[in-house]
């Protein structure tokens, strides 16, 4: 449109105009032209027969305008595509892992458990979460490995343990023959020299990158005998995560020993699942004794005002020194 003012003002666009006289823009001659000049000066490639002169001032100022301008609008468009670009960063800083482990009895099993969450609206597609335990081991012949890393399977409902993190998930490990934990107590667990180091991988939905989230746990972060508390409710048909209990655990009753005493030794785990249950019962009679008391004190309180309600008010009457009663009141 400036191209196309600037050959008006100048009488470019006459087509009455002596050929003798110059132009602003050679070979300008409509609307269409000027359009295909601007294009060819704000991509830079080359100018063919249209090209400015010196017989117009307007027009040089146009054609610097239009260069700082396509240098502006270039420069916005890559900073926008490193930044689109460079996202996964910032994308990994959204998924969050809970701030301990946890040891507990699950589906008649010694597991060790974490949480993982994502805190944004968009999901990340094919997401992977890799358990490695990392420790100190002596080969049979003697050689001292100090940094050796072991790869734990996690419990998974699908194959290829592709997780779809629509709301916080806790991920669990079965302590069996196979894993590292498997001779490992409670007491010896915090004595020993082991960290679990956890890899939650996947795409950004919006960008197409993969993007991976790191954490780890010492042993001085692994609760045994915890259990995350419940943090995902149904209300009227909608489904709500309170976040701020993300990482809030609950003692439960767990065999102190090692998961391989409990395979030796199934008693303990019968034990342990009795007082589980006992405890549980007792709880549900404390809540509805609660629940009883509370409503007898409701019904109480409420009998109280009826009963107030009803009570006759004492008549008050004031006397005159004569000894006639002359006020009554009620």
């Amino acid at each position: 449109m400036g191209w196309w003012l600037v050959a008006f003002a100048h009488g470019d666009l006459d087509p009455h105009r002596g050929s003798g006289i110059d132009k602003c823009v050679t070979h300008v001659k409509s609307f269409t032209s000027a359009f295909l000049f601007s294009i060819e000066v704000q991509v830079t490639i080359g100018f063919g027969g249209r090209m400015i002169t010196e017989q117009c001032p307007a027009a040089i100022a146009v054609l610097i305008t239009q260069n700082i301008a396509s240098l502006i609008i270039n420069a916005v468009m890559l900073g926008c595509i490193f930044m689109k670009t460079a996202q996964s960063h910032r994308r990994a800083e959204t998924l969050i892992f809970s701030r301990h482990a946890v040891i507990a009895v699950r589906n008649n099993h010694l597991c060790f458990m974490i949480r993982v969450g994502d805190l944004r609206k968009s999901m990340i597609i094919g997401a992977v979460v890799r358990l490695q335990v990392v420790r100190k081991t002596t080969t049979p012949e003697g050689e001292v490995i100090p940094i050796h890393q072991i790869e734990v399977p996690t419990e998974s409902a699908v194959a290829g343990n592709n997780i779809f993190l629509l709301s916080p998930l806790v991920i669990c490990h079965v302590i069996d023959k196979s894993s590292p934990m498997y001779d490992l107590s409670a007491m010896e667990l915090q004595c020993s020299d082991l960290e679990v180091i956890v890899i939650l991988e996947g795409v950004v939905e919006t960008t197409g990158i993969t993007t991976q989230a790191r954490t780890s746990y010492v042993t001085e972060e692994i609760q045994w005998g915890h259990r995350f508390v419940p943090i995902v409710a149904e209300e009227e048909g909608v489904y709500s995560v309170d976040y701020s209990k993300f990482g809030n655990t609950v003692k439960v009753n767990t065999p102190r020993c090692s998961a391989r005493e409990l395979d030796e030794k199934p008693s303990i785990l019968i034990q342990t699942l009795q007082k589980s249950e006992l405890s549980h019962q007792n709880s549900l009679r404390k809540r509805n004794s609660m629940r009883r008391n509370n409503s007898m004190r409701k019904g109480n309180a409420a009998g109280l005002r009826r009963n107030n309600s009803s009570l006759a008010v004492p008549k008050v009457q004031f006397y005159t020194p004569e000894g006639s009663p002359s006020v009554a009141i009620t």
